[in-house]
């Protein structure tokens, strides 16, 4: 046979840490068993009602009572916050700078943009040893190695000796220089991201 739970205490029981003492309302000879915040200003301090006369009071209860709007605004405010105190970048003692290293968002997750690749850098600013590759392939930094592979063909293509007619010394010394500039961008991704593309010589 199957033993029954007990049953569950009611929303409205007495409370347990009750002081044993009669209502608070005047001239009522029931026992306070209820709780009731005596002001918005002292809610950790009691009135003990009994069930009757804690409704009523709950039902008159007004936490703005007394407030003028500017005030009642202003506690809606703090509320947001957890009563917490707020302030505006670069305030509370530290520098725009400091609260600009805070948001710093180098890999432009937060620009409404779907996420990017991990083939991003950490920086914005190109690393130093490729901004002359990026600078021959006529790239901007951040770039993706996809980004890096289309411009490398479509310039091999285009400064292929088949396409220059051949025995143009300045074409070839581009190809060199393109041939070189996407090797040296190769080796900064990432092995699975270095697909090579179409070899030119």
């Amino acid at each position: 046979m199957t033993q029954r739970r007990a049953p569950r205490a009611r929303a409205y029981a007495p409370d347990p840490d009750a002081p044993g003492r009669l209502c608070d309302h005047p001239g009522c000879e029931e026992l306070g068993s209820y709780r009731a915040p005596k002001s918005r200003l002292a809610l950790n301090s009691y009135f003990w009602f009994c069930l009757d006369h804690v409704r009523a009071y709950n039902a008159k209860w007004d936490y703005y009572k007394d407030m003028t709007p500017g005030q009642i605004e202003a506690q809606l405010r703090a509320d947001i916050s957890w009563q917490r105190p707020t302030w505006r970048l670069g305030s509370n003692g530290g520098t725009h700078a400091a609260q600009e290293e805070l948001l710093r968002d180098p890999l432009l997750h937060m620009d409404g943009r779907p996420p990017r690749s991990h083939a991003f850098r950490e920086a914005i600013e190109a690393p130093s040893e490729l901004r002359q590759p990026l600078g021959v392939l006529g790239l901007t930094w951040p770039v993706t190695m996809d980004t890096v592979k289309a411009r490398y063909k479509a310039l091999a293509k285009k400064h292929h000796p088949d396409a220059t007619g051949g025995g143009d010394g300045a074409a070839e010394e581009q190809i060199k220089l393109i041939n070189g500039a996407y090797t040296a961008l190769k080796r900064h991704w990432p092995a699975d991201e270095r697909q090579p593309a179409a070899a030119t010589s």
